[in-house]
Parts: structure tokens; sequence; C-alpha cells
């Protein structure tokens, strides 16, 4: 059946896909497509004939004509090419890196890359990017509207955003590997059991997939790196808890912590009365209190964020700011706790390519 919009008259080339046809023009193709450049410089037979059955794999099989135009069978999904045509025709127009709006750029992204459109794949590339970012600070943007998402919707905050299993899937296919680093983090906050055996309405299962379906799976090799980068992440979390008792931990007990001077200046100067701490053995004894408390709420209780080691480093660094409210705790070591949690989350961040053996992929 010839699609509703992509039928012009005046196109001089029958694109189809599956039992679709889209009538366009060589000329709009050629100039943003290498392989259809190519493709259409090769001699056109003058008459219509049938293909043999072993040349009906190749997209530059003439397969008759149609009004005079020469078909072309491509071995795409029909839903796919009509986006790309859009977007070759209209321009790209994304939406907010959604379920929906994944599965129009997703397509783009094969075809765009599959066809040599390489003005439109970055296009969509740096789009889809957004939501799969390289840097901490797109990141945390991007959990900020996943948290909007679940008080507006009441809806858990994975449906915010496609599985990351159909991303990483993607990344592979398309080699993005720049997309990898987030998809792999997010995944790993899963359970293993929610990874493996999701059920239908897992937010680790597409829209239009099921459980069973090849892609709500990871390959072998990547199977294993999840495993390594989970492994990772959970040590992450304990290194995490240790290291607010560390010795290494700039705690401001004496005036010469030019660290922490450092600290509070970048936070604003805020409090520079109490940039040294005068209470420092009891500051000594909550910080042991506030680990223990923390062992046993993430990594005992398993609660909220114990896969999710950016988020257990941003809740540590607020643990004494939250004290200091009644005016009665330290708050120059509230502010050296909040100092060190930035820290360690653009540690942690820039690791994570590691944990999962990303670096080779």
């Amino acid at each position: 059946m010839r699609h509703n919009d992509l039928w012009f008259s005046d196109g001089s080339v029958v694109l189809r896909a599956e039992q679709t046809l889209f009538r366009v023009h060589m000329s709009q193709l050629s100039r943003h497509s290498l392989l259809f450049r190519d493709m259409f410089t090769l001699p056109q037979p003058s008459t219509a004939s049938e293909p043999s059955p072993s040349a009906i794999h190749s997209p530059q099989t003439d397969l008759g004509y149609i009004e005079g135009c020469p078909v072309i069978h491509l071995h795409d999904k029909a839903e796919d090419l009509a986006n790309l045509l859009i977007a070759l025709y209209d321009g790209p127009t994304f939406g907010n890196n959604d379920r929906s709006d994944f599965r129009v750029v997703s397509g783009i992204l094969r075809l765009s890359a599959k066809y040599i459109i390489d003005s439109l794949r970055a296009k969509a590339l740096a789009h889809l990017s957004e939501a799969w970012p390289s840097t901490l600070k797109a990141w945390d943007l991007r959990e900020d509207l996943a948290r909007v998402y679940e008080l507006e919707t009441g809806t858990p905050r994975g449906f915010r955003y496609p599985s990351p299993i159909v991303v990483i899937n993607l990344a592979r296919e398309i080699d993005a590997l720049s997309l990898l680093p987030s998809a792999f983090y997010d995944l790993s906050r899963y359970s293993y059991t929610q990874i493996f055996e999701p059920r239908e309405e897992s937010p680790l299962c597409d829209d239009l997939s099921t459980p069973h379906d090849s892609r709500c799976h990871l390959s072998l090799l990547d199977i294993q790196k999840l495993g390594m980068g989970k492994e990772a992440s959970s040590h992450a979390i304990t290194s995490l808890i240790q290291s607010m008792t560390s010795p290494a931990h700039p705690h401001p007990h004496h005036p010469t912590s030019n660290t922490h001077r450092r600290n509070l200046s970048a936070s604003g100067g805020r409090n520079r009365t109490n940039a040294i701490c005068t209470t420092a053995s009891a500051c000594r004894s909550d910080f042991l209190e506030l680990a223990q408390l923390a062992t046993q709420h993430y990594i005992f209780d398993r609660e909220k964020g114990c896969a999710d080691p950016l988020y257990v480093a941003e809740e540590l660094g607020q643990l004494k700011s939250a004290e200091t409210t009644d005016g009665e705790d330290c708050v120059a070591c509230a502010r050296s706790l909040e100092a060190w949690a930035v820290r360690e989350r653009e540690r942690l961040w820039k690791t994570i390519p590691t944990w999962f053996r990303l670096d080779s992929s």
C-alpha cells in the first residue's frame, strides 16, 4: 500500500519497506545519503523485470516500475523508513526523549547510520545523548526530570525513559559507544531478578516488546560487563561510607585546614565565621554514628539508592546539613561533608566506564 504522506506525484523512485511504498525523489535522497547517491548512479534497466530470488536481498535490486518509477526494496521497517524520510524532507523534530520519542529517534539513527546520512545521525545522536549523557551535570538533570515525572504521574521513574537494555543494544548496533556508560549505570540500579526475569509491566521492557523479545535481552558479553559493573558499584557504596570516617576525610578540625577553607570559598563563603570545627571530638563521634546508620540503611536494609552510588554520595553529603537546621551542630563539618560528596560524585562518574569494562568496548 502507498504511504499517505510520502507519495509524491512527481517523485522519481519508489522505495518499498515491508508492505509500504514510498514515492520520493532521487535528488533528495542523493543530496543527503552517500549510499543512495552511489546507488542511483548505477545504470537502470530500461524495462521492468522480476528479480531473481538470489537478488532480492540487495537494496539496489530493481523490482519493476510503478508509474514509470523504479522500485527498490529496502529491508527496513516501514515505520523507521517513514520517520527517516520525514526527517529528510521536513527536518528532524524530536520530542522529550520518552519512550515514544525513542521509537522515532532510534529508527532514524539506525537508518541514518545504514545509509550514511551523517548530519542527521549526528543530530539524532545529540538528542538521544540528552537522556543518556556523558557528563554528571547532564545526568543530574535527567534524574531531576525523572523525579518530576514520578511525582506528577505516580508512575515509577523508570518509565520516564526507554529501557536501558534497548539503549545498550542500539548503541552497539549503530556504534554509538558514548551512550553506553550512562545506560549501563542505569541498568545496574535494577536487581538481577528484574533484569533477567522482567515482567511485562517492567520498565526494562519497551512498549512493543515482551519479556521474551530479543530487545529485552543483552548479549553474553554485555551481561558479563553488567555483572562486573554491578559488583564494582556495590563496592563503591561500601567505600563511600567507610571514607566518611577515614583520616583522609577533610574534617576541618584544625585552623591550618587550607583544603576546607578552599571548600568554603567555593561554596560562596557561607558561614565563614564557622570555618573551623571547635567540637572535634563530638563531630568525630557524629561521623561514626552517621556511618553506622548509612551502613544499616544502604547495605543491610538495602533501602532506596542501595544500588546507586551517585545517589548515596549525594545523600551522605547532606547528612550533617540536615542536622544543622536546629543550630546545634557544626556548620564547618557540614560544609566539609557537602564538598566531599561533590568531589566523590565527580570521581565516581569518571570511574563508571571502568566498572563496566567499557574503556575497551
